[in-house]
């Protein structure tokens, strides 16, 4: 297409939204709204996601050694364990360094152990895939020298679970909300388009071709889509930054953060800018389709 074909269409595009006021306002409002609710629920998708990922990260594996195990005995059970399918890391830790922990945790009491440590020496093992940590605990099991392994049986599998489903829900959710609003604009352009139908048989009776006709409608919906944007991305990226300040220190001494200001808000404007560009100029080209025919 040629500079100066383009500048035209640009240029009947803007006309066009300012011939139809009232057409364009209803047009936006439906993107607005719509792109708000989407919005919204991606920063709340996106911060679900980065703490199902924290949790996730800390699920471990411990691994106990028998008291009898010698230092050799530990090395050639730290080689079986590194060379697991899905091992990420396995980290030593010695029954005076678990005693340590206890007495941190549960307080100076139990300090009265150090003269006779029961504690074991343990192995601390990540997996690289989370949902891996029950079969390698399995696989860990049946090693020498190993006197229990522990990572939260039974526990894990339903958070691994609740976490997916949670996921999926999430997925499903977004495409609903994506598909609802194609629909709303879609609509709410083909009634824009409607009452310019007489304008589109002119210009056909005349020669013009469909892309021709077509072109100026497509920048009129890039037009709605970015001025529909405009105030999602705005109330989005202040709620945020409000929610951030209120919530962050709230979450303090937790293993719960959520992500930070930025990129976030960068993240999603750009998501819903690029949406609104595209569902304003996929419902115009839907909704002319059937005026093209004459």
């Amino acid at each position: 297409m040629k500079i100066r074909t383009l500048t035209r269409h640009l240029r009947e595009s803007g006309k066009s939204l300012r011939r139809n006021g009232w057409m364009t306002f209803a047009s936006t409002s439906a993107v607005t709204v719509t792109l708000l609710l989407v919005g919204v629920f991606f920063v709340m998708m996106m911060n679900m996601n980065k703490v199902a990922d924290d949790i996730e990260k800390d699920v471990e594996i411990r691994v106990y050694i028998e008291l009898m195990a010698t230092k050799e005995d530990q090395q050639q059970l730290k080689k079986q364990i590194e060379g697991l399918d899905h091992v990420e890391s396995v980290t030593y830790s010695s029954k005076k360094e678990e005693l340590e922990k206890l007495i941190n945790d549960l307080g100076r009491d139990f300090s009265l152990f150090k003269q006779d440590n029961p504690l074991y020496d343990v192995f601390v093992v990540k997996a690289s895939e989370p949902t891996e940590t029950p079969s390698i605990s399995k696989k860990i099991e049946k090693f020498s020298h190993v006197f229990s392994v522990k990572y939260g049986e039974g526990k894990v599998e339903k958070l691994f679970s609740f976490l997916k489903i949670s996921r999926n829900v999430g997925i499903v959710m977004i495409i609903g909300l994506l598909f609802t609003a194609m629909f709303l604009i879609s609509n709410t352009i083909k009634i824009t388009i409607f009452a310019r139908r007489k304008e589109i048989e002119i210009m056909k009776l005349v020669g013009a071709t469909n892309w021709f006709i077509r072109w100026p409608f497509l920048m009129e919906g890039m037009w709605l889509g970015i001025l529909g944007a405009i105030l999602p991305i705005t109330i989005v990226s202040i709620a945020y930054r409000y929610a951030y300040a209120f919530v962050t220190p709230r979450l303090g001494g937790t293993f719960i953060n959520i992500l930070p200001v930025w990129p976030v808000i960068f993240q999603v404007s750009s998501i819903l800018l690029a949406m609104g560009i595209l569902i304003g100029m996929w419902g115009s080209l839907m909704s002319i389709r059937k005026f093209l025919n004459v």
